[in-house]
């Protein structure tokens, strides 16, 4: 009965992150999938080209050429990364999936529109 009870909190125990809250169904999307940011920095439009990697990292390209690299979290509603360009948390709305586009406020960028790629 003892083993019984161990294994059964043992069990319990490793699937509790199962039953915590799922990050912003966005981010999970972008994640996965990689988007394609408009901006207009300084008089000059920028199309970046951002993959994310399962482990926490990413890359910006802008026509081909890699632009940087870093590294990135989900924070709830926010995806934060860090960068030598510098490090923020932008907010993110739920519900977009792939191929939809929408407005997002960045530290680095200002205004910019986002499409998750498909």
């Amino acid at each position: 009965m003892k083993r019984t009870l161990i294994i059964g909190a043992t069990l319990l125990a490793l699937a509790a992150p199962a039953f915590a809250a799922p990050p912003n169904d966005t981010l999970a999307v972008v994640i996965a999938k990689g988007v394609v940011i408009k901006a207009n920095v300084q008089g000059q439009d920028l199309e970046l080209s951002m993959a994310y990697k399962a482990d926490g990292t990413y890359t910006a390209s802008m026509m081909g050429q890699q632009l940087g690299a870093g590294t990135y979290t989900a924070d709830g509603e926010k995806l934060c990364t860090k960068s030598d360009l510098g490090e923020g948390c932008t907010p993110y709305p739920a519900g977009k999936k792939a191929g939809d586009s929408f407005e997002i406020t960045s530290p680095t960028l200002g205004k910019a529109m986002v499409t998750i790629n498909n």
